[in-house]
């Protein structure tokens, strides 16, 4: 199995008549999913999404791939084609098309609906052409032929991507559910039918490559629905993702079976929930629906309310009922469901909503008591079905993170697949496919850019890292006024700490360690105001850290007069 090295430098020209693959986003964590495919001259580009960020990025709104390295050819791309309407596959889309608005987008009916609903907030109109399971579409060199695959999203679709160079096929995410709710099933005859064509390359969704055996079909959920509605006192209300419509279209059979009314609670719930609908993909009895502010006409037991939040998002309404700041007030007897997956890295803020839900009296039933959740990835079992059918000559696993990556190359490996035509790669990491076989040959950009409420890109690592210190030491401000003339301290050092769990008072012991540092420096002919501002920095540092163990950002002034 090849695997990326940190010393990998720029790739060299594409040989003629190659296949380039270059992942920008996807490969190493779950989200961001974003791929380039480049033939002759010309690129293709499957997916652009976001990654939600973690407790380590503070104040950071969503983080997007990398467009460094396809920024100067955005004439060359001939289109973007998406695999479904998950925000960790289309939620980029809008930051690249602010580049070049006129990209096309290529997708299956909901996917593009949801896509261009976004968009419009964005202000920018698309152009889009709509493509359904077994059709094929010539983009520029790039003959691309679409195949149906079961997912915890409708319309989802898989890409065979044919060149002369070879084919290559992406499944996007994928399972295998054989009794599915909108009776769709992952097209396995069309992937054997490729795979007798000849697969040259197979990138392969990873995120449940470490799970064994097969994932339950989603209709399981129903039953334990069922049971949860039937012993529920007062309200429901169920957390999920804004569009996994197969799961709220359970939600909402259980609510008429049990004589309640929905309420969706959030805009991107709405908004998603309203073109569902309105595609024919969600069946919505009648006055099942109604608005939210009507809900306080009804008595709790005929209430269900549908919002997002399951991943402890801290501004989604899940959260903010939890923390008390939200309309609606978690009340004692309240029932709610999280009918979703724990992503990775998110765990810590789960449990917190959890907690703060179950402190005001609800009770909370979640994937860890309940099944409430089945995941819309193929496990083991199912990848092991599909590398037999697909006999695929290279393989790529995608999606994951590399425990997920690895564990996915060792079943394609297990079903024969030489090791050395499996490519583990990563984020920024170029692959070529020349003469039917797949190498690793350099790597480009590829790192984080973050979304900080309207700005894009102008928050680095040192940023975060500024505003983590913030958050865990807290800040110091010293503020020195000296003499020019002599370099002696006129007035202060006045000292004020902010979040550093340390009294105003305590500084009193480091005011003389100041006062003799400016004076040495004085001394010795110092006199500009950076370098004693380093030297106060310096002492109060050694101090603060000698004497209580911390290490808080300090902003020291110096002021000549």
């Amino acid at each position: 199995m090849s695997h990326p090295h940190p010393e990998l430098g720029p790739p060299p020209k594409l040989p003629k008549g190659g296949l380039r693959v270059t992942p920008l986003g996807g490969l190493g964590e779950i989200g961001r999913n974003m791929t380039v495919f480049e033939y002759g001259g010309r690129l293709l580009i499957v997916d652009c999404g976001v990654l939600f960020p973690e407790e380590e990025q503070p104040g950071i709104d969503l983080i997007l791939p990398d467009f460094t390295s396809i920024r100067d050819r955005l004439d060359d791309i001939d289109g973007i084609v998406l695999t479904h309407g998950h925000e960790d596959h289309i939620g980029g889309v809008p930051y690249l098309l602010r580049e070049k608005p006129d990209i096309p987008l290529i997708g299956s009916k909901l996917t593009l609906a949801l896509i261009e609903a976004k968009l419009q907030e964005h202000r920018i109109r698309p152009y889009t052409l709509e493509v359904v399971e077994g059709h094929r579409e010539r983009i520029g060199p790039f003959e691309c032929e679409f195949i149906a695959v079961n997912h915890s999203i409708p319309d989802a679709l898989a890409v065979a991507i044919r060149t002369p160079a070879g084919m290559v096929v992406h499944t996007g995410d994928f399972k295998m559910d054989q009794l599915p709710l909108d009776r769709r099933l992952t097209d396995l005859p069309a992937f054997a039918k490729l795979g007798e064509e000849g697969i040259d390359l197979l990138l392969v969704d990873s995120t449940n490559a470490e799970v064994p055996g097969f994932v339950p079909p989603e209709r399981d959920i129903s039953g334990v629905l069922r049971q949860v509605f039937a012993g529920a006192q007062k309200r429901i209300i169920v957390a999920s993702f804004a569009s996994h419509v197969h799961r709220i279209q359970q939600i909402l059979d259980a609510a008429h079976e049990y004589g309640r009314r929905v309420a969706f609670v959030g805009r991107s719930m709405v908004r998603n929930m309203g073109i569902a609908r309105d595609l024919g993909y969600l069946r919505i009895p009648a006055g099942l629906v109604v608005d939210v502010k009507t809900l306080d006409d009804l008595p709790g037991e005929e209430v269900v309310l549908v919002c997002t939040g399951s991943q402890g998002e801290p501004m989604a309404a899940l959260s903010r009922m939890a923390n008390r700041d939200h309309q609606i007030r978690i009340v004692q007897g309240d029932t709610v469901i999280l009918a979703s997956s724990l992503i990775p890295g998110n765990e810590n803020a789960v449990y917190r909503v959890i907690n703060g839900l179950t402190r005001w009296g609800a009770n909370v039933v979640h994937k860890g008591n309940a099944r409430v959740h089945v995941s819309g990835h193929a496990s083991a079992g199912e990848l092991l079905y599909f590398y037999n059918i697909c006999k695929p000559k290279n393989l790529m696993p995608v999606h994951g993170e590399w425990r997920h990556l690895r564990a996915n190359a060792e079943l394609g490996a297990l079903t024969g697949i030489p090791k050395d035509h499996i490519v583990i790669a990563e984020d920024g990491v170029v692959v070529d496919l020349v003469d039917g076989k797949a190498r690793i040959v350099g790597k480009v950009q590829a790192g984080y850019v973050y979304v900080d409420g309207l700005s894009v890109g102008d928050v680095t690592e040192v940023h975060l890292k500024d505003r983590r210190i913030l958050g865990e030491e807290g800040i110091i401000f010293v503020h020195v006024v000296v003499d020019s003339t002599t370099g002696k301290v006129v007035s202060g050092p006045q000292i004020q700490a902010r979040g550093s769990g340390i009294d105003d008072a305590s500084f009193s012991a480091v005011v003389p360690k100041i006062e003799e540092a400016i004076a040495r420096a004085a001394a010795d002919g110092v006199a500009e105001p950076h370098q004693l501002q380093q030297l106060v920095r310096r002492s109060v540092g050694k101090w603060v850290s000698d004497s209580y163990r911390r290490r808080p950002m300090i902003l020291p002034v110096v002021v000549e007069v």
